[in-house]
């Protein structure tokens, strides 16, 4: 008899309430304290209403779900399915997937959570895949499995605008932030596995685009077996400034052309350390079950 199974993921995803209902999906909402009260991602905060918080130099702290509301999800679901797939941000940039990896071991391998090392775009992609599998027949355990040996085959490049959030979350020095300022240069992150690196440093917005793009083909060419349309999964994400996104999108299928190009607003956990205004070009190659 075939498994019923629910996918789980979090809103680092970038999968809105709504767009869950529409895939077959759920989200959990991560939380966060502004000026020590609790918000949660797409239910009691908006995008816009993040921003402006974030404008007025509130006090944005990222957290994670806590135990409590993940059991009484997982708890809810199991009252109507089989099994579940989750699949939290990247260990690497939060403890939620550790906090989750621990939770279901009280669950007897009805919930199984996948460590993939995804966020972002490349998280969404990973749900979607995990629907296609289970499509296909596969069980829970089946689909942690193939999501975990894929885990390498992604990449996200993020130019930022400002490095003053940076500064304030201690993550370089102030002097690092001053220069990088008054030189007026665009660094380049890269998230690869698990952890969110230093890539390159651009002069201009124009160079940091080509950067991006320029590391996304050698990663298609030389990590994902070509650039092809029919291989790679092809995405933009970006913090706040839709507009500079689409020209982004625009000058991306200029350069794959006949790609398809899925663009969505970064997640607010990450839009928390980079502030707004940045531009990230990601892939995933394609996973063939």
């Amino acid at each position: 008899m075939t498994k019923k199974i629910a996918v789980v993921t979090d809103s680092n995803s970038g999968i809105t309430q709504s767009q869950a209902k529409e895939c077959g999906l759920y989200v959990l909402p991560m939380p966060f304290m502004i000026n020590e009260e609790p918000f949660y991602e797409d239910i009691t905060l908006t995008q816009e209403q993040f921003y402006r918080r974030l404008s007025e130099n509130a006090d944005v702290i990222t957290s994670q779900p806590s135990p409590e509301d993940v059991m009484k999800l997982w708890d809810e679901l199991l009252a109507s399915y089989d099994e579940i797939v989750h699949i939290p941000m990247s260990s690497g940039l939060s403890g939620s997937c550790q906090s989750a990896l621990m939770l279901a071991q009280d669950y007897d391998g009805r919930v199984q959570v996948v460590n993939n090392q995804r966020i972002s775009v490349t998280q969404r992609q990973s749900a979607l895949d995990a629907l296609m599998l289970i499509e296909k027949g596969f069980d829970a355990a089946r689909v942690k499995q193939a999501l975990e040996e894929d885990k390498f085959n992604s990449s996200i490049y993020i130019m930022l605008d400002t490095l003053y959030y940076l500064k304030k979350g201690g993550r370089i020095t102030p002097a690092a932030a001053a220069l990088g300022t008054i030189l007026r240069l665009k660094p380049v992150l890269q998230i690869q596995g698990e952890k969110l690196d230093a890539f390159a440093k651009a002069r201009t917005v124009s160079q940091g685009k080509s950067i991006m793009i320029n590391a996304i083909r050698n990663d298609m060419e030389k990590r994902f077996d070509g650039a092809l349309a029919d291989n790679i999964w092809l995405q933009i994400a970006y913090t706040h400034d839709r507009e500079a996104a689409e020209q982004l999108k625009t000058e991306v299928l200029n350069a794959f052309p006949g790609f398809d190009v899925h663009m969505d607003p970064l997640s607010l956990s990450i839009a928390c350390h980079i502030g707004p205004g940045a531009l990230a070009v990601a892939c995933c190659k394609r996973l063939n079950a």
